[in-house]
């Protein structure tokens, strides 16, 4: 039987009888690896040998281990001890059931690093304030009963108990200040801000912090058609009638025989449903609907200036007497018509290079058929179709044939008589044009420090010329080009297993990877991101259209689906989907992504300025004046103007051009950079001095009355509203020095491109003049004088003459100044905590942060309770950590294509339909096999066995525990092992 019939994903058979042989199901058909991949399949089938050879490399660990073990007295206990501790804090079954049933959703780099931040300054906010209010009840109590001597009088403790009230809102009002309530708002007005904005320029975000990874971006794996490309395939080139025309031709130089074949071939021999469709809007592009290469074909006959639906008119595709549908093996799709006479003609079109052969006959100059030698055609295979190629056309050859009746009818079934003996009417070339912004979005790419990687299903000569006029590849460039299966020989070992070694020898280089599967393209994106070969660790964006490239759109760090070509699948695996389908919409997303980083490092260089004055101010003017110079009211409405106006100023400032211009910040740099903490130690000297000098001698300088030490119930002073004024303006004028963090000089850069900043600075402004003026007794101040509010503003005003001077202070000459805002690295989390986290991505910087004392504390209790039981458990000499291992080190890191009978055929390549990688056929394992149980008498704990899984978590399961009435021990129900995360899917063998 040469025909085959597929039944496709949600179709139905409507009528008719035959036999169907099923190839696969579940996981391990084509769309069941693509759902695994995504995280939607389990492991349910048990491969009997996958299992012995897990099994046996399993022992061969195991005897390695123990050969290099020579001494297993403390090394075995203090490992195994923790392992212990690790098993007190995590034997809770419910807790495990739910973290596999509802996996929490990791917080991203940017969150981390807030996080600790934000703790951080909450604790020394938090340790000042406690210091404040222990200072002032000290002093209060020292100055009254000993210094002045006055005894303690029963009626006087309400007055006692006021002062201690009022050094306690003191002490509330340093830890307001201090603790940065809006640093979550701040993120959160500058990502909705952002996401906004991106809508404008045809991002469309669905999950918000793809905007700031999107900023730390280093690497972008790109799919070609449709991104770099238009996805228009036009007709450029032609070769007809002996003739290679480099641009279309005239239909006048066509003999009118060839022209009337050439149309009613492709008139009839592409899908009806393709078509050519009127443009939208009127002076744009006319619609191509149905299959683009036919659609190209189509506009081929309309240059020509010829209509194709009049053909299809007069011949409905109900009177087409056979149709040969295109496949991958023939790679051609040829219709028969039937004559008036009894005669038939077949119009075929396909690849050139098989078409080509099929040929005996070609059509010249003069209109007539030739004979068509195997030199002729390997002339127009040397001279015509491998220059289409190294050009980047699609090169398709259109023939016919004649079937006169004296012959009789044909057997139809019998393709390969069939297709044979054509006439070579054509061959074309069609291009998919480059969009015309790609080259330089690239180059724009490429000088922000991000590295574009082309990855397509077409032939190797098509992606390598795409690529060269993208601008991805110059010649003498060290660079490479290979296709899939170049790149599964090399980065697979012997057994078939891909290694983490050999694709880090690959991918640095790596520009175009062609005829690229599925699988190899989620292969190179999770083998990029794995990678330690450069210091920074990698941050992949990927494109795709295709249910085939979701696997690695949701793998990547940041996935950009396309919104108009895009299927549900690949929107859904996205982050960001591109409503324009365009590649330079990823450099906007790369711009914001860095402007959002951008902008809260502003605000954090601005409240941080705030903080450390106001903290500084209140501390030391309480411990000296017994009393706050900056009232509560007034540092609430300065920690609004910080907080909640200042955030919305600072995250609404657009990007620029000149965020391009630098390399990515890296997942590990600091939210708060050196200059950042010049300019913030800078600021805060000028400010102290300015405060603290109108604090001790601002009553001689305005010539009015001195506010400190005033009594508990006083009316607010000319001499502290001041002060509070002048601090105020001095924070109004550094938030124009705070929109600049790298060292700019000039702060009034595009200014007033951002009018939400501008009208907050004037809001705020206008406020303080009412709150001063009339505010009265609730804000603690009174009016000023119009020389005061001049000599207030003048104050404010050498921010920005200050900020001159520490501009000009080089940052590399301070070198006692440290950055602060690391994310948790990896080395800081201890190795137990870091275990238990494997099987995890990525690592919740923010909650380890704080939950390490948790830990500790639980720990610790742990410790004990652990003791207890092993002393209740083991009464003879035998060594409970006896035959214990500690989880081992993975070389292979793609334990999930693990494939032993991998091969490579040299055979043609094909056009992938769906997964064209061989030798995946390996049932899927289930990762956790039963235990057999040691008997009581000898074991309480039981090792779980190493997981091939490189991500997965060795436990160790409490079987027995102790007793609490009796003291000994009891047999508790056996905890099922845990299977790793829910991701578990995407580790497995397929």
């Amino acid at each position: 039987m040469n025909n085959f019939t597929f039944l496709i994903l949600s179709t139905h058979v409507m009528e008719g009888s035959g036999k169907i042989l099923i190839t696969a199901v579940g996981v391990n058909s084509q769309t069941g690896i693509i759902f695994t991949l995504l995280g939607a399949g389990e492991d349910e089938d048990d491969d009997e040998e996958e299992k012995k050879k897990e099994k046996e490399r399993r022992k061969k660990e195991k005897k390695e281990k123990k050969d290099k073990k020579d001494k297993l007295d403390k090394k075995s206990k203090s490992q195994d001890g923790a392992g212990v501790e690790m098993q007190a804090l995590n034997s809770d079954d419910e807790g495990e059931e739910k973290k596999k049933a509802h996996p929490k959703k990791e917080k991203s780099v940017l969150q981390g690093k807030l996080t600790k931040l934000a703790v951080q300054i909450g604790k020394a906010g938090l340790f000042m304030s406690g210091l404040t209010v222990i200072i002032l009840i000290t002093l209060f109590m020292v100055d009254t009963f000993w210094i002045q001597g006055l005894p303690w009088i029963a009626d006087c403790t309400p007055i006692y108990i006021q002062f201690c009230v009022k050094f306690f809102i003191i002490g509330v009002t340093v830890l307001v200040v201090a603790v940065p309530e809006g640093l979550p708002l701040a993120v959160t007005i500058s990502l909705a801000y952002s996401v906004k904005k991106m809508m404008k320029d045809n991002n469309l975000v669905r999950h918000l912090d793809a905007c700031e990874t999107m900023g730390n971006a280093t690497a972008i794996c790109s799919d070609k058609t449709g991104t770099l490309t238009m996805n228009r395939m036009t007709v450029v080139q032609a070769y007809l009638g002996d003739r290679h025309y480099r641009v279309v031709p005239e239909s006048d130089l066509i003999p009118g025989k060839v022209l009337d074949l050439l149309i009613m071939g492709i008139g009839v021999n592409c899908a009806y449903t393709s078509k050519i469709m009127s443009p939208e809007k009127e002076g744009g592009l006319p619609r191509q609907v149905g299959n683009k290469t036919e659609c190209a074909l189509l506009g081929f006959v309309l240059e020509l200036r010829r209509d194709y639906m009049t053909i299809r008119n007069d011949i409905p595709e109900e009177k087409l007497f056979k149709v040969y549908t295109f496949n991958s093996v023939r790679k051609s799709m040829s219709t028969v018509l039937k004559n008036a006479d009894g005669s038939y003609r077949m119009f075929s079109k396909g690849a050139s290079e098989i078409l080509l052969k099929k040929c005996c006959k070609i059509m010249t100059a003069s209109g007539e058929a030739k004979v068509f030698k195997p030199r002729d055609r390997d002339y127009v295979v040397k001279n015509v179709i491998e220059p289409m190629a190294s050009e980047g056309l699609r090169t398709i050859c259109l023939a016919y044939r004649d079937f006169p009746p004296v012959d009789g009818e044909p057997d139809w079934e019998n393709e390969t008589d069939i297709l044979t003996g054509l006439t070579c009417l054509c061959v074309v070339g069609i291009e998919d044009p480059v969009r015309p912004e790609v080259p330089d979005a690239i180059k724009r790419c490429q000088r922000a420090g991000i590295t574009v990687r082309m990855v397509t299903g077409d032939n190797i000569d098509t992606a390598r010329a795409i690529a060269s006029k993208c601008g991805i590849v110059h010649p003498g460039d060290d660079f490479l080009c290979i296709d899939g299966k170049e790149f599964n020989r090399r980065i697979r070992n012997q057994l078939g297993e891909i290694e983490q070694e050999r694709i880090d020898k690959i991918w640095p280089k790596l520009r175009v990877l062609a005829r690229s599967s599925p699988t190899d393209k989620h292969t190179l994106v999770k083998g990029i991101m794995d990678s330690t070969v450069l210091e920074p660790r990698q941050v992949v964006a990927v494109t795709g259209d295709g249910t085939n490239d979701g696997p690695a759109l949701k793998k990547a760090d940041v996935g950009f689906a396309m919104g108009i070509a895009g299927t549900d699948v690949a929107k859904e695996a996205s982050d960001i989907i591109l409503t324009d389908d365009n590649f330079s919409s990823i450099v906007k997303a790369v711009m914001w992504g860095r402007n959002v980083y951008d902008s809260i490092s502003k605000f954090l260089q601005f409240q941080l300025t705030v903080n450390v004055v106001a903290v500084i101010v209140a501390f030391t003017g309480a411990c000296i004046t017994q009393d706050s110079p900056l009232k509560a009211v007034q540092m609430l409405w300065v920690n609004l103007i910080m907080d909640t106006f200042a955030s919305l100023a600072l995250a609404t400032e657009p990007p620029t051009e000149s965020l391009l211009l630098r390399k990515p910040y890296g997942r590990n740099k600091p939210l708060i950079s050196r200059t950042m903490m010049k300019n913030i130690l800078g600021h805060a000297v000028y400010q102290l001095t300015v405060i603290f000098t109108l604090l001790f001698t601002g009553e001689q300088i305005f010539d009015i009355d001195s506010g400190r030490y005033a009594p508990l119930h006083a009316p607010p002073s000319e001499h502290y509203t001041i002060v509070f004024n002048t601090f105020v303006m001095m924070q109004l004028f550094n938030e124009i020095n705070a929109r600049k963090i790298h060292g700019e000089r000039n702060v009034f850069d595009g200014i007033f491109k951002n009018m939400i900043f501008c009208s907050i600075v004037f809001g705020t402004f206008v406020i303080q003049i009412v709150i001063v003026q009339f505010g009265g007794k609730p804000f603690s101040c009174v009016g000023l004088s119009i020389d005061q509010w001049l000599w207030c503003v003048f104050l404010g005003f050498g921010c920005l003459l200050w900020g001159q001077v520490v501009t000009t202070v080089p940052t590399s000459r301070l070198k006692f100044l440290k950055s602060a805002g690391h994310g948790t690295q990896q080395e800081e989390i201890p190795e137990d905590e870091l275990e238990e986290m494997e099987d995890l991505d990525e690592i919740d910087h923010g909650e380890m942060e704080m939950r390490r004392g948790q830990v500790l504390w639980c720990r610790g209790l742990g410790r004990i309770q652990t003791q207890i039981r092993v002393v209740n458990a083991f009464q003879d000499t035998l060594s409970p950590y006896e035959g214990l291992e500690t989880p081992e080190s993975r070389n292979s890191i793609h334990n999930f294509m693990t494939t032993p009978e991998f091969r490579i055929e040299d055979s043609e390549p094909q056009i992938p339909l769906i997964d064209d990688t061989e030798g995946e056929d390996d049932a899927p394992t289930k990762r956790n096999a039963a235990q057999t149980l040691p008997p009581p008498s000898t074991l309480a704990t039981l090792p779980s066995t190493p997981n091939q899984n490189n991500n997965a978590v060795d436990r160790i399961i409490p079987l027995y525990k102790e007793s609490p009435k009796t003291g000994g021990i009891h047999q508790s129900a056996a905890l099922p092992p845990r299977p790793g995360s829910p991701l578990h899917s995407l580790e497995t063998s397929l």
